[in-house]
């Protein structure tokens, strides 16, 4: 009995200790391709795009790569080069399924593990950015192998009544990046 009562102790200790189910399959970082386009669908390259949430700040040349942290908050693009219209991009942030495992395994300890360090969290992984548009771009649109395509922010932005149509949940609002 002893024995028994070591080894659930002993086991219970080593979980606890290893933290939320996303910090152990996820990185706090996510590679996020950006492509950028014309309103006549023709590439546009050689453009400097900057990608932004409250964890940083990362900036590439599309067609291009970026690192992000992770967040429960929305990634913002900023697409800019000389002669072209701005292109700008909400990318929609989405629990992770690890989230729902830590809720309904861990008593919500790694939850809030894996919110705190972002690694619940996950952004759409390729971006479409088209020039002279501000976008919406969401993981549950994307499809293996092709770019997010973004929605119209004033007609398609994702809302509390469209998310219940899907099994990820919105984490924030869509919303319009503001000049400064």
């Amino acid at each position: 009995m002893q024995k028994t009562s070591l080894a659930v102790s002993l086991l219970l200790a080593a979980l606890a200790g290893l933290g939320g189910c996303a910090t152990i399959t996820k990185d706090a970082n996510q590679s996020v391709q950006i492509e950028t386009y014309d309103k006549n669908n023709q590439p546009v390259t050689g453009v400097k795009c900057t990608a932004e949430n409250e964890r940083g700040k990362w900036t590439t040349l599309s067609p291009g790569f970026v690192s992000v942290h992770r967040s429960s908050q929305n990634l913002m693009v900023n697409c800019e080069k000389e002669n072209e219209a701005a292109g700008r991009g909400t990318v929609v942030s989405r629990v992770n399924g690890g989230m729902f495992g830590n809720i309904i395994f861990g008593g919500g300890i790694g939850a809030i593990i894996d919110h705190n360090k972002g690694t619940a969290y996950t952004y759409p992984s390729w971006l479409r950015i088209v020039m002279g548009d501000s976008l919406v771009y969401d993981k549950k649109d994307e499809k293996e192998n092709s770019p997010v395509i973004g929605k119209n922010t004033a007609t398609e932005a994702p809302t509390a009544e469209t998310s219940k149509e899907n099994s990820e949940i919105p984490v924030a609002a869509a919303t319009t990046p503001t000049a400064e």
